[in-house]
C-alpha cells in the first residue's frame, strides 16, 4: 500500500460505497471486534493513518437524521481518545455545517431513547457508533493520526424496532431475507423499519454530500 494513503473503516457496504475507489475501505459488518482488526491490519498495510466513517446513533437531543459529525475525540472504555487536530481543522474547515464533538464508542447498538440519554449524560458525547473506538485504539497503538466522520441516522429520541438490530450480514451488506421473515412473526415494527430507511438514506446522503465537497481521501493530508 502507498504509505501516504489513508484508510478507512465502515460498517456497512451502503457505507463504503460513497469513498473513493483509490483507497482502501475495510467493512466491519457492525462487528467492533472485526472493526478493531481490519483497523490494524489497513496500519500493517501501511496506512498512514485511519477514518471512521458513516451513519450513527443521535445522543445529543438537538441533532436530526442528517446532521454531520465530526470527532474532536473518542469516548471509550472510561477513557477519551483525542482525533488528530490537522485533519480535524481541515474536516471541520471543508464542511462549515458540521457539528464537532465526542463520539461515543460502545460494542452494541444504543436502540432506546433511555439508554441514548445515559450515554450522552456520562461524556456529553453527541453520537455513538461501533467501528469508532476501534479506529481510535488502533491508531493509538500505532501512531498514527485518526479521524471520525459520521451522520446522525437514528435521533436521540429514536427507538430502533427489534428487527434493525441484527439487519447486516458480516460483510455489512442487508439481510432483506431475514427482515422480510422477521415481519411476518413481528408485523408491527413495519412503520418503525420505514423510519429508519428514511433517516438512513439522510445520513447517507449528507455522507456523500460531505465526500463530495471534500474529494479524494476527504481533503486529509498525511504528514
Amino acid at each position: 500500500m502507498d504509505n501516504t494513503l489513508v484508510g478507512f473503516v465502515v460498517g456497512m457496504r451502503a457505507e463504503a460505497s460513497l469513498l473513493p475507489d483509490a483507497y482502501p475501505v475495510a467493512c466491519s459488518g457492525g462487528i467492533p471486534a472485526k472493526a478493531k482488526r481490519l483497523a490494524e491490519d489497513l496500519l500493517a498495510a501501511g496506512a498512514a493513518g485511519l477514518v471512521s466513517f458513516g451513519i450513527a446513533g443521535g445522543l445529543a437531543p438537538m441533532l436530526r437524521p442528517g446532521a454531520l459529525v465530526i470527532a474532536t475525540g473518542v469516548a471509550t472504555g472510561g477513557r477519551i481518545l483525542a482525533a488528530d487536530p490537522a485533519w480535524l481543522l481541515q474536516l471541520l474547515e471543508r464542511l462549515p455545517g458540521a457539528f464537532s464533538g465526542l463520539v461515543r464508542g460502545e460494542s452494541e447498538i444504543a436502540a432506546t431513547p433511555e439508554r441514548k440519554s445515559r450515554l450522552y449524560a456520562e461524556t456529553g458525547a453527541l453520537v455513538v457508533d461501533l467501528e469508532s473506538a476501534a479506529v481510535a485504539e488502533a491508531c493509538r497503538a500505532a501512531g498514527k493520526p485518526f479521524a471520525v466522520i459520521r451522520a446522525v441516522a437514528d435521533p436521540a429520541g429514536r427507538r430502533l424496532p427489534s428487527l434493525a438490530l441484527d439487519a447486516l450480514d458480516a460483510e455489512g451488506r442487508p439481510l432483506a431475507m431475514k427482515v422480510a421473515a422477521g415481519l411476518l412473526r413481528r408485523p408491527f415494527e413495519l412503520p418503525g423499519l420505514i423510519r429508519v430507511g428514511f433517516d438512513s438514506r439522510a445520513a447517507l446522503s449528507a455522507l456523500g454530500a460531505a465526500v463530495g465537497r471534500l474529494g479524494p481521501a476527504l481533503g486529509l493530508q498525511a504528514s
